[in-house]
């Protein structure tokens, strides 16, 4: 069978999980499946890879309008495909397009939900409800829609009442675990500002409202002097939300010692060696459908705290592979916590549990590189994704 592959991120240009999940998903299909990636950006050297660049014309405009001037071009060039597989909604049009166009099945992965992340009308302002539009669109349309963790799976029926739930299947993430492993390196966490002498609490994520980064500064104000953050974060939504989060770190930075703030993506090794030193990785998200750099961190041997919504709990095993913290979030679409002090002072006690038993912290990291093993290799996910094509055709 031949499947169009179709992503706004893909090596490259790499920005978030979605990327990774792509990424490692062509590679686990090729062994039996002919896979034609069409991704946005810059041309790429690989075989059976066309990128994309926005049309000339609509450069200036809203980025709503000129992903849908990529997705037309892509729609087109679509024909001869058996199925066509559209990740986030920067690609959803085109899938759908490509669907009614060429009369062949549409699978949408869905990494997020527009109506859960409101926040992104400060991005795109009216773009936002041009996105949200888009997202439906193709979810009413596909054949099926695959949702990365069962969280996902309640949070899109219930955005999308509409749908039938049969067609809502449930393929999680997945984890390279012969590229990520343990790299121990204190030479080159020390080139980076860490003192892999002390014990660290580790962040990796886009500096977005989603991840609860804000939430992380206030909490770490409360953690046991001698703990270090290690903030890897960058490509932010809004010069807003920078200079947010910028006035949060020099805060912090002024009454504590150890705060590193990596700011440029960082090689996959590099990472690796900053997962492996990490006392605890910490995922403050208040909305995270799943959360690929969780299993990153567990496969690098990490125990990882997180908050107890959407996916994560389905990758932490509480009191196992890391510990879970509990958070009452609005109804609004917005995951704010509705007690905000709650969850940082229960953020921070999480932390500080954590990091003040090394011991146990490096058995449940040990546990979390187990259960990744068992539970989210590649090949499990690619098989299942064969099986959802094969059953469409």
């Amino acid at each position: 069978m031949r499947v169009d592959l179709i992503t706004r991120e893909y090596p490259p240009e790499v920005y978030g999980g979605a990327g990774v999940h792509v990424a490692e998903l062509v590679r686990a299909l090729r062994d039996d499946v002919d896979v034609r990636v069409r991704a946005f950006g810059l041309q790429r050297d690989e075989e059976n890879v066309t990128s994309y660049l926005v049309p000339p014309s609509l450069t200036a405009a809203n980025p709503a309008l000129a992903t849908l001037g990529v997705d037309l071009e892509i729609a087109q060039d679509t024909v001869g495909a058996d199925l066509v597989h559209s990740h986030t909604w920067y690609a959803n049009a085109a899938g759908h397009l490509a669907s009614l166009l060429h009369g062949i099945p549409h699978v949408v992965t869905a990494h997020s939900l527009e109506p859960l992340r409101p926040w992104k009308a400060e991005q795109l302002g009216g773009g936002y409800r041009v996105s949200s539009w888009i997202e439906a669109s193709a979810f009413a349309g596909a054949a099926a829609v695959i949702a990365v963790s069962h969280g996902m799976r309640r949070d899109i029926l219930r955005s999308y009442p509409f749908l039938d739930e049969q067609r809502v299947v449930v393929v999680h993430n997945g984890i390279d675990l012969e590229r990520w492993k343990p790299v121990d390196d204190a030479d080159l966490v020390r080139e980076l500002g860490i003192d892999p002498e002390r014990p660290s609490v580790v962040f990796v994520g886009r500096i977005t409202r989603q991840k609860g980064l804000v939430y992380l500064l206030e909490a770490a104000k409360l953690l046991p002097p001698e703990v270090q953050l290690i903030l890897c974060a960058g490509a932010p939504d809004t010069p807003e939300i920078l200079a947010e989060v910028q006035a949060g770190v020099e805060a912090l930075q002024q009454e504590r010692t150890g705060v590193v703030w990596i700011d440029r993506l960082l090689s996959q090794h590099e990472l690796s060696a900053v997962l492996t030193q990490a006392t605890t990785f910490v995922c403050p998200s208040v909305y995270e459908p799943l959360g690929i750099v969780n299993l990153e961190a567990m496969a690098c041997g990490a125990p990882v705290v997180g908050t107890a919504t959407g996916g994560i709990p389905e990758v932490v095993d509480d009191g196992v592979t890391g510990r879970l913290v509990p958070i009452e979030q609005l109804e609004d679409g917005t995951g704010t916590p509705v007690d905000p002090k709650k969850f940082i002072k229960d953020l921070a006690d999480t932390l500080t549990e954590v990091v003040s038993d090394p011991e146990n912290a490096k058995r449940m990291g040990e546990a979390g590189r187990k259960r990744a093993e068992a539970e989210f290799g590649w090949d499990r996910i690619a098989k299942r994704t064969r099986e959802i094509y094969a059953s469409l055709l």
